[in-house]
C-alpha cells in the first residue's frame, strides 16, 4: 500500500465508474476511474480501465499512455498489452501492434493448447520447410488472414492449414498445394507451427507490406448458376445485415437499408444466412428484398454459393462480419457499414482498406447512427454508374 492510497475509497469510486460505463456515460466513467486511480495509485487495473474508456472515446494515443502506466505497474498484465496492441493497430502501427498482439495468448479466452507447440515460427526462412498453421477466433479472421498461408507457400514453405471443415471448400481456392486439415488438428511432422494471427507479425507486416490481391475464387459453375437466377437487370446489390449472435457492432437492422431500396434502379438481393432472416417478414412498406431460395448455401460447405452470388452482383453491402471479408478476398466491390468505434482492422478515419482494395468503408458519425450511413450510401449509389 502506497503512502497516499485509500483502497476503500478507490473501490467505491471504481464501482460507481463501472455503473456509469454500463450506462454508456463514458466521459463520466473515465472521470470516475481517474478518481479511483488517484485514491489507489498502485493499482494497474484502474490504469487499464482508464485506457479502456479512452479507447472507447477514440482517444487512442491517450489510451496507449494509460496502458503504458498499467504495464509499468504490472509488466505481465496481458490484457493491458493486448488492448495497447489493438490501439496501435487502429492507428496503423502494424509492426509494433502485431508484435504486441502476441500477448493475446495469455488472455482469457485464448487457451489453444497449440500455442505451446514446439518450433513456433517467428520469421525464420521457410524455403524447403514445412509450416503448420492453426486457426484462431472466428470465420472472418480465417478469411482475412488465410492470405498468409499463400504468402508462406510463395516463400517456399510446404503449408498445412487447419481450418473448420465447412470452410475447406472455399479455402481450397487459395492454392491447390496447400493441405487443409481439420480445425483441431495437431500434427507432429512439421518444421514450424504458427497461429493464424501470429503470421502478420512473423512476416513483419506494415501498412505498406500488407499482402493484397484476390486470393479466393468462386466456383465458375456456381457463378453461372446464380447468374441465371439473379439475371442482369438493374443495379444488383447483394446485402447481408447480421453477424454472429446479432452483435450490435457487427449487425444493423435490415430496415436500415431502406434508403438504398428507394434508389432508382437498385435491386436488393439477400445473401444473409443464419440469424436475421426473420426480418425479411417485416420490411417497411414499399421496401423489397429479393431472396435466392432454400437452395442457397444449404449444405455443409460454407460460403460456396455466397461467393458465387457475390460475383453476380454489382455491389455487396455488409456490416463488419465474415461475409465482408469473403467479398474482399474475392475482389468483389464491397461497401462495409462500420460502427462509430470500429474494429482495429479497419484503422481510423479511413474510407478505404489496405486489406481489401475493392472495399469502401462507411462509418457511423456517432454511436448508433445507421441511418446516416445508409443515406450516404444511397447518395453515392444514385450518382454511381457501376458499369451500367
Amino acid at each position: 500500500m502506497t503512502e497516499h492510497s485509500d483502497p476503500r475509497r478507490a473501490s467505491a469510486l471504481h464501482a460507481q465508474a463501472t455503473e456509469l460505463e454500463k450506462a454508456g456515460r463514458l466521459a463520466d466513467a473515465l472521470a470516475g476511474y481517474r478518481a479511483a486511480a488517484e485514491a489507489d495509485p498502485a493499482s494497474p487495473f484502474l490504469r487499464y480501465n482508464i485506457g479502456n474508456m479512452l479507447r472507447r472515446l477514440q482517444r487512442f494515443q491517450a489510451a496507449i499512455a494509460a496502458y503504458d502506466e498499467a504495464v509499468a505497474l504490472r509488466p505481465d498484465l496481458a490484457v493491458a498489452h493486448f488492448m495497447r496492441a489493438s490501439c496501435r493497430l487502429q492507428l496503423g502501427d502494424l509492426v509494433t501492434g502485431f508484435r504486441e498482439l502476441e500477448w493475446r495468448k495469455n488472455c482469457p479466452g485464448y487457451d489453444d493448447p497449440r500455442y505451446g507447440l514446439a518450433r513456433q515460427w517467428a520469421g525464420e526462412p521457410l524455403a524447403g520447410r514445412s509450416l503448420f498453421i492453426y486457426p484462431e477466433l472466428f470465420q472472418g479472421d480465417m478469411l482475412q488472414f488465410a492470405r498468409y498461408a499463400r504468402l508462406a507457400e510463395m516463400a517456399g514453405a510446404r503449408v498445412r492449414l487447419a481450418a473448420p471443415e465447412a470452410m475447406h471448400a472455399v479455402l481450397r481456392t487459395l492454392s491447390p498445394s496447400i493441405e487443409l486439415l481439420p480445425a483441431d488438428a495437431q500434427p507432429l511432422d512439421y518444421d514450424f507451427a504458427c497461429a493464424l494471427m501470429s503470421l502478420p507479425a512473423a512476416f513483419g507486416t506494415s501498412l505498406q507490406r500488407i499482402p493484397q490481391g484476390v486470393y479466393l475464387q468462386a466456383e465458375p459453375q456456381r457463378i453461372a448458376r446464380w447468374r441465371a437466377r439473379i439475371g442482369g437487370q438493374g443495379l444488383r446489390v447483394g446485402v447481408a445485415w447480421q453477424g454472429s449472435a446479432g452483435a450490435a457492432d457487427r449487425s444493423f437492422p435490415l430496415a436500415a437499408l431502406r434508403p438504398l431500396a428507394r434508389t432508382r434502379g437498385v435491386r436488393l438481393i439477400s445473401l444473409q444466412k443464419g440469424g436475421g432472416l426473420d426480418q425479411l417478414d417485416r420490411l417497411p412498406d414499399g421496401m423489397t428484398v429479393e431472396i435466392l431460395g432454400d437452395d442457397f448455401d444449404p449444405g455443409p460447405d460454407l460460403f460456396v454459393d455466397t461467393a458465387a452470388a457475390m460475383a453476380c452482383c454489382d455491389l455487396f453491402v455488409s456490416p463488419d462480419t465474415s461475409v465482408a471479408h469473403l467479398a474482399g478476398a474475392l475482389g468483389v466491390r464491397t461497401w462495409i457499414a462500420l460502427p462509430h468505434l470500429a474494429d482495429w482492422r479497419w484503422l481510423q478515419d479511413r474510407s478505404d482498406s489496405p486489406w481489401y482494395p475493392t472495399a469502401t468503408l462507411f462509418r457511423q458519425p456517432e454511436p448508433g447512427a445507421w441511418t446516416a450511413v445508409f443515406e450516404t450510401m444511397a447518395r453515392q449509389l444514385s450518382t454511381s454508374a457501376f458499369g451500367h
